[in-house]
This record gives C-alpha cells, sequence and structure tokens, in this order.
C-alpha cells in the first residue's frame, strides 16, 4: 500500500488521516472569519491612507477568476481520474496530496484577498457620489465576488480530493 493512499474521509466534517497523522479539512466558518478580521483591518486602515492611495485597479477580478475556473476544473478531473471513470486515468497519490495543499491555500487566499476588499468596498460606499470612489467600489465588488468564486472552487477541489474507505486502491497508481 502507498502511503499517500492513506488519505480517507471519516464522515460528515471528519479529518483526513494519513498514517496516524491528521489534516482537517478547511472549514467555511475559518474562511469567513479570515475574512471579516481583514475586513475590518482594511477598512481601518483605509480611514487614515485612502487619500493617498492611487485608484484601485480592476485587474485582480480576472485573475481570481482564472484561478477559479482552472482550479473548478481540476477537481472535476480529480475527482473523476480518483473514481475510476472510464476515460480517466488513474492519479499518482502525491499528485492528490499536491493538489489538497493548493486548494487549502487557494481558499486561504482567496478569503484574505476578498476580506481586504470587502473592506476597501464599505469604506468607499460612503462616497459614491465621486468618481474616484465610485470606480474603486466597482473594483472591489468585482474583486470581492472573484475572490468568492476562488474560494468555492478551493473548496470544490479539497472535497475532490478525499478518497473514501471503498475508493482505496490496492495497488500503485500509475
Amino acid at each position: 500500500m502507498i502511503p499517500f493512499c492513506n488519505l480517507r474521509s471519516e464522515g460528515c466534517g471528519g479529518t483526513l488521516r494519513r498514517n496516524g497523522a491528521g489534516v482537517s479539512p478547511t472549514r467555511v466558518w475559518i474562511l469567513v472569519a479570515v475574512g471579516a478580521v481583514c475586513a475590518a483591518a482594511s477598512w481601518l486602515v483605509l480611514r487614515v491612507i485612502y487619500s493617498a492611495l492611487p485608484p484601485l485597479p480592476w485587474t485582480g477580478a480576472p485573475g481570481l477568476l482564472l484561478l477559479a475556473a482552472a482550479e473548478s476544473w481540476s477537481g472535476r478531473n480529480l475527482r473523476d481520474r480518483l473514481r475510476g471513470r472510464v476515460g480517466s486515468k488513474p492519479i499518482a497519490p502525491i499528485a492528490v496530496a499536491r493538489m489538497a495543499a493548493l486548494a487549502k491555500a487557494s481558499s486561504l487566499a482567496a478569503a484574505l484577498i476578498g476580506g481586504l476588499t470587502a473592506g476597501f468596498l464599505i469604506y468607499v460606499l460612503g462616497s459614491l457620489d465621486k468618481s474616484i470612489p465610485r470606480s474603486d467600489a466597482f473594483a472591489a465588488a468585482g474583486t470581492v465576488a472573484a475572490a468568492a468564486a476562488l474560494a468555492i472552487a478551493a473548496l470544490y477541489l479539497e472535497r475532490g480530493c478525499l478518497v473514501r474507505p471503498d475508493d482505496e486502491v490496492d495497488g500503485p497508481l500509475d
């Protein structure tokens, strides 16, 4: 048995196990808490330095959406490969572990970015009658939405990495 094939879920809300070491799945409430703390910190900082900042770039939203699309596609592909669906090649166990690490990192990054831009959006909502805060609000709203999409895609990818006991493989994967 390959050690990385020992990843399995133990019921709803269980933990992932690998040779007795526990790695818990990302919890949504932790991502919400991280986003809320970042939003509050961002709003507090912006109260002091907003006038000295350049306009918020709009390029963050498309980048986050591309990452979300890639992680969604990877999650679907990975799930099919782990389940042995027709037409899909088996996947190496180390690749599953890498995808799980990517998913956990992406969901946390999305919470951080989403929280920071949510604080930005909350701050500029009071000044929508001016042109620069209005364009900043559009950029911030798009980035918050894209960060939420990335977080959802990352959670989907992470859930796709779970191997149930009945899905366990007895031999090495090529």
